[in-house]
């Protein structure tokens, strides 16, 4: 067989066992090299999770690939024929509802957004690997690879926005204007948000404050400069993390 025709070979009826060993040892091979980088980084969906993932939807494609030998819904059959691609819409849902549980959102955290997405994008090349369709598989995995790992550097470089929110004790006449006199050299956007006054007699004022970083240094420098300033009671850093 040529080589391209390999690499380009649809689902075919007849399917052997080289054909079957070959589509699930790519789908091993290109769920490894993403789970591998994903375990390295920690994340909930490590290499384990992301080879069964994808070996599912492989599995699931062989299966239906196996079943266009299938007749049906003629004259000399009593049985409709079966759409085989249901196969395919039946893992994307299902990884759905564990991608979906892999996303964590509490009030302005976010956690676990690129962890399904690489899910989900891992399922669509198990069922390219799956489906007899290679290249397109490899061409997937070797982009997948190239933003979870290389490119990574660059998200690394991009500033990204933080916030903050900050309780400081004044007495009621402190306004979003002098803290961002203070936090100017920082590109700060600071919001007014609430205040109450304490069993003290003392006022709490509440702010919303948010700043462009590349690294973490930047909160505990603002962090510092609010102490310095003011009464700071609480300072809490709420990070979009994905």
């Amino acid at each position: 067989m040529d080589p391209w025709d390999l690499l380009l070979n649809r689902m075919s009826e007849e399917l052997t066992w080289p054909d079957i060993l070959l589509r699930v040892l790519l789908t091993v091979v290109a769920a490894s090299l993403i789970g591998i980088n994903r375990e390295k980084g920690g994340h909930a969906a490590g290499f384990r999770t992301t080879v069964l993932v994808g070996l599912a939807a492989c599995l699931a494609m062989l299966q239906a690939n196996a079943l266009l030998v299938v007749e049906g819904n003629d004259e000399h059959s009593g049985f409709a024929r079966m759409d085989v691609l249901r196969f395919a819409l039946g893992v994307l849902t299902g990884v759905g509802f564990i991608g979906g549980g892999a996303v964590l959102h509490r009030g302005n955290f976010v956690t676990g957004v690129t962890t399904a997405a690489t899910i989900w994008a891992m399922t669509t090349i198990g069922l390219c690997f799956g489906g007899g369709q290679l290249g397109i598989g490899i061409v997937g995995t070797a982009v997948a690879f190239f933003f979870l790992s290389p490119m990574r550097s660059l998200d690394n470089w991009l500033l990204k926005r933080q916030r903050a929110t900050v309780e400081i004790l004044g007495d009621g006449m402190l306004g979003a204007a002098e803290l961002k006199r203070v936090l100017d050299a920082y590109d700060c956007e600071v919001r007014f948000i609430s205040s109450r006054t304490r069993h003290d007699a003392q006022h709490l004022l509440v702010f919303d404050v948010r700043w462009k970083t590349r690294t973490s240094a930047n909160a505990e420098i603002i962090h510092r400069e609010l102490q310095r300033h003011f009464k700071l009671e609480h300072f809490a850093l709420n990070e979009h993390s994905v």
